[in-house]
């Protein structure tokens, strides 16, 4: 550990390095000065050009509402397991290998908590299978 030097250049006791360690920590300054409001468009807020803006902004909505149709089918699809096999979110946690709160968010489509790649391995192991097709 290094030793801690005062104003004058003398080493400080070891009696009073923890206090002025502690200080020291609490002396961080965190606060945010600069704030730059959202246009509610993030590629216009990074530069791109208005049009290129809102083409990128379309393509990458898209994108995302396909991503949580394709969560949302998986998770009807799990969903619909536990109510056919009449199991409890418990048992159901227990064959999916997951805890009891991740089927309740899978069964309130809590989409935004999951991957697809998450939602694939828990159909495997109900023994569903999942089939890509790509057009």
């Amino acid at each position: 550990m290094d030793k801690l030097i005062d104003w004058r250049g003398s080493a400080l006791p070891r009696r009073d390095q923890g206090k002025v360690r502690t200080k020291m920590k609490r002396k961080i300054d965190t606060q945010s000065r600069h704030r730059t409001e959202a246009s509610g468009n993030v590629f216009s807020d990074l530069g791109f050009p208005g049009e290129e803006a809102e083409r990128l902004l379309r393509e990458t909505d898209a994108q995302i509402a396909e991503s949580i149709r394709i969560k949302r089918q998986l998770m009807d699809e799990i969903a619909s397991w536990i109510e056919a096999e009449s199991v409890t979110q418990s048992a159901a946690a227990r064959v999916l290998q997951v805890t009891r709160p991740r089927v309740s968010d899978v069964v309130n489509h809590k989409v935004q908590k999951f991957t697809i790649d998450a939602l694939v391995v828990m159909l495997s192991r109900i023994g569903k299978q999942v089939q890509l097709a790509v057009r």
